[in-house]
């Protein structure tokens, strides 16, 4: 090409933005600014957040009563597993009650293997993302679907555990007033990584949730309503620690007649040639109060860590034996990630409690 026509090309022209960009730029900014207002108005007014939480969620059931119906989802008390081994009419019962924001998937180790001990195993599913209180009612509506006899265990998980407290002392068994549900008793309830004082990683429920609706996704549950029908979030504010709910729920007081039993894990559960090393370095400097720092030390750092989501702390309740800790995490206690892992540790502890109390 020559250099005049080289000359006489024609200036290459920037193609035009498109108007609508700008538009949404700015609300997508808008979007960010206004949830982070939100979160840090939320941080600060904990109870006014949760109460106009329940308030949107009691419109939204006086509204769409069909639509907002937790039975849409699945949700309910169901029997899971039969009780194996030789006909008993009245088999030990127990009810499992799963934690926050989880799609059920944390009893697929325990169940089978309670129903091998001849034991009957019912399961809760419940809206988890709603108030603790709401989600003990709702396990009190349900109630009467049990056989009346014999007693009934509660295990449960996380929050679950929290749950079950909630419907013992406040429905089933309160103290010093009539129970404001029948049916059958309650003969024993097991704490499993339960947060008694709350946890701090319920501010980060978000991350929970989206492993919870991937979860329905794949068994193809999703909806438009399905969100507000888990709940709007009420539980995070529960679950914080010295929450106004977890203030009232401890200081109430517990039936002697229903035994509670608590277990527990830590990721950080010293090895024994950890604990020989910590020894050796005391000893090598003659010092038996280095020793006892160095111990301290690494127990505290493992009880502020707990189970990767409930410090070790959280877990002990006054009048309840102290908890049985396991060397896994928060869900690794009961479930196996993989085929190939080991039988989760808690198992063990959980059937031994539920045989002594039903009597097996």
């Amino acid at each position: 090409m020559s250099a005049s026509v080289a000359g006489r090309r024609a200036p290459s022209r920037t193609r035009p933005r498109p108007p609508w960009r700008p538009w949404l730029a700015a609300a997508v900014l808008l979007a960010l600014v206004t949830a982070a207002l939100w979160t840090w108005w939320a941080e600060q007014h904990p109870n006014e957040d949760r109460e106009l939480r329940e308030l949107v969620q009691d419109r939204l059931d006086g509204w769409f009563p069909q639509l907002m119906a937790p039975a849409a989802d699945g949700h309910g008390l169901r029997r899971r597993a039969a009780a194996g081994g030789p006909g008993n009419p009245q088999p030990p019962r127990v009810v499992l009650i799963h934690g926050l924001d989880e799609p059920g998937i944390i009893w697929d180790d325990l169940a089978p293997e309670l129903a091998a001990e001849g034991i009957e195993v019912w399961e809760l599913r419940y809206p988890n993302d709603q108030g603790i209180p709401r989600s003990a009612a709702y396990l009190a509506g349900l109630w009467p679907e049990l056989p009346a006899q014999p007693g009934v265990i509660l295990i449960g998980h996380s929050m679950g555990g929290l749950v079950a407290r909630e419907f013992v002392s406040a429905w089933r068994h309160p103290v010093h007033r009539p129970p404001r549900v029948g049916g059958a008793p309650v003969a024993g309830v097991i704490m499993v990584g339960t947060p008694n004082h709350g946890s701090p990683w319920a501010r980060l429920r978000i991350w929970l949730e989206l492993r919870e609706h991937f979860e329905d996704a794949r068994q193809r549950r999703f909806s438009l309503f399905a969100g507000l029908r888990d709940g709007l979030g009420q539980a995070k504010v529960d679950l914080r620690p010295d929450s106004a709910f977890l203030r009232a729920l401890n200081a109430r007081p517990w039936p002697p007649a229903v035994p509670r039993a608590n277990k527990g894990a830590r990721r950080l559960h010293p090895a024994d040639d950890l604990v020989a090393g910590l020894d050796d370095a005391a000893v090598e400097v003659h010092s038996e109060e280095l020793r006892q720092r160095l111990h301290a030390w690494w127990s505290t750092l493992g009880n502020r860590i707990g189970d990767g989501a409930v410090p070790a702390a959280s877990l002990e309740l006054a009048g309840v034996p102290k908890p049985v800790l396991v060397n896994a995490t928060h869900r690794t206690m009961l479930r196996r990630l993989g085929a190939g892992d080991p039988r989760p540790p808690a198992i063990e502890l959980i059937i031994a409690k539920v045989r002594e109390w039903a009597a097996l």
